[in-house]
């Protein structure tokens, strides 16, 4: 007969905590036996089920994602892997992008002088751009995010300070044809220049320009860090005009 093991017994045999173990149990990832009293008891056969869980667990795979994919639905495991694996070579490129702007500041900087304040302030946008992106990925596709995981390579911090200038100028000149008729040349000029710098980010790829929309509608839920950054943009008059102005765009 098969070796049974009491829950402390088995958590020290596996690595693992008693608290994990229950919460696993809570969460129906590992049931184990229970004898007539209630207390749980472990097979050997559990500890391959249980390395399952503490791998899946270490790619960052949610606990609820976890049981579907351990159970009938198995078939969601290369899913969820290509899912974790596009975060995390997001999450490397952006420490890359973190790492060369440290070292470009300490290749600067020079014993006993100031410290180089615009490059420390790139530090920081490295960093809070790495910070800032997780929490979009809700209003996109699988496939959509991937695809735009796959641009951010492209998207340099001085690609995305230009980028940004040309968002500010073209807010600013909106904000003064305010009273133009949306169907004039002057809005319809508006109007492309609107769309040249949306499709700058989106490549032209209709999943990600609707992805974009999606966020865009559900402003009022953006985190407060990137209301700030967005406040240049905030004005809603400038957003109802463009959307004029773009039906009317041919």
């Amino acid at each position: 007969m098969e070796r049974s093991y009491r829950v402390a017994e088995f958590a020290e045999m596996a690595g693992v905590t008693v608290r994990a173990l229950h919460h696993y149990d809570r969460l129906g990832l590992l049931k184990p036996r229970r004898t007539r009293s209630g207390y749980r008891l472990y097979t050997e056969r559990d500890i391959e089920r249980l390395e399952q869980i503490v791998a899946l667990r270490f790619l960052g795979v949610p606990l609820k994602q976890i049981g579907t994919i351990l159970g009938r639905n198995s078939h969601d495991l290369p899913a969820a892997l290509r899912r974790q694996r596009l975060a995390l070579e997001e999450k490397r490129r952006l420490l890359d992008r973190a790492i060369t702007a440290i070292r470009n500041a300490e290749n600067s900087s020079q014993p006993g002088e100031p410290a180089d304040s615009g490059l420390l302030k790139k530090i920081v946008e490295v960093i809070e751009m790495q910070e800032n992106t997780d929490w979009m990925k809700k209003y996109f596709t699988e496939e959509d995010w991937g695809k735009v995981a796959q641009r951010r390579p492209q998207w340099s911090p001085e690609l995305q300070e230009r980028v940004s200038r040309e968002w500010t100028d073209l807010f600013r000149d909106v904000e003064a044809a305010l009273g133009e008729d949306p169907r004039s040349a002057k809005a319809q000029a508006l109007a492309d220049r609107w769309m040249k710098l949306v499709e700058k980010f989106t490549g032209g790829d209709p999943g990600i320009a609707a992805g974009v929309g999606n966020l865009y509608r559900d402003r009022t839920n953006w985190p407060n860090q990137f209301q700030q950054q967005m406040t240049p943009f905030s004005n809603k008059q400038v957003w109802a005009f463009m959307q004029l102005a773009l039906g009317h765009r041919k």
